[in-house]
């Protein structure tokens, strides 16, 4: 229920645990859907906000609340001063309204990640490319590999995949590598925050996130953001009508997936690239 749509950020319950609870903006929606009762612990994916802003009000609420994040994202976690000012650099005034309250995480509740371990029963990978913190977490006796952004963005019951793209981390190279760690796990099941499961060809979707990810690349190193930001709506919805799609799901997946960040992030990349290559 972020901003009153239902299937725009999912927060996912294994064995007691939450992965990713979103937004404090739509915490009060999780408190309800766990009966109010303390989860077993917190696994973040990774720490933007529309995944992990309700963290610190969770631990708040729940002191002894244990919380798993990556190393890279450890520390913006627990002092979040850096990451609020690039997030009101990015949605100014509109930052309370989309994800509420943002609360430091005491440092003795965070449990740090590197990637390979084993945490309450699921596997831990390291999988950058959307952020340079990302892990995703593989669930053995259910098959399921909860992905956070890696599998990009898919509202039912469209199958339209559109990989969110901001700043500052995005890394095609980097990003394909992570599809391949998780497709390595063979999961049955895609656990995507934005929104819902992935059951059907898992390894087709996969190879959809591959594709549209060297796709909308190669679009922002051809185009001007104003060309690819006025173009890009307007794909999504041909795309989506292309499918049969109107209404309601349209709106949940631009609000999951902002067009107006998308071309910053895959421009950094190139220039990021150029760089790398020049030296």
């Amino acid at each position: 229920m972020h901003l009153g749509r239902p299937h725009v950020i999912g927060c996912w319950e294994i064995d007691g645990a939450l992965v990713d609870p979103g937004p404090e903006s739509s915490l009060q929606t999780v408190i309800d859907a766990i009966g109010g009762e303390q989860p077993r612990a917190v696994l973040l994916t990774h720490i933007h906000l529309d995944h992990a802003a309700a963290t610190g009000a969770m631990v708040r609420r729940w002191p002894e609340l244990e919380v798993y994040v990556h190393e890279r994202g450890a520390p913006h976690l627990i002092d979040p001063s850096k990451l609020l000012a690039s997030a009101e650099r990015l949605y100014g005034d509109k930052l309370g309204y989309l994800w509420g309250e943002i609360l430091p995480v005491p440092d003795e509740n965070v449990r740090v990640l590197g990637g390979g371990e084993n945490v309450l029963g699921m596997q831990v990978a390291y999988t950058p490319g959307h952020a340079s913190h990302h892990v995703c977490y593989f669930h053995e006796e259910s098959g399921t590999a909860f992905c956070g952004d890696v599998a990009a963005c898919r509202i039912p019951p469209s199958r339209l995949v559109v990989p969110p793209t901001p700043p500052p981390d995005i890394d095609i190279e980097v990003w394909e590598e992570s599809l391949d760690t998780v497709a390595a796990w063979e999961p049955r099941r895609l656990a995507l925050t934005h929104f819902g499961a992935v059951e059907e060809d898992v390894p087709g979707h996969i190879e959809k996130v591959r594709a549209k990810l060297r796709e909308e690349a190669d679009l922002a190193r051809r185009m001007a953001k104003e060309e690819y930001d006025g173009d890009n709506e307007a794909r999504i919805r041909r795309e989506l009508a292309a499918e049969g799609i109107e209404g309601e799901t349209v709106d949940e997946l631009l609000q999951a997936v902002p067009t107006a960040y998308q071309w910053s992030g895959l421009d950094r990349y190139w220039r990021k690239k150029a760089e790398r290559e020049a030296s």
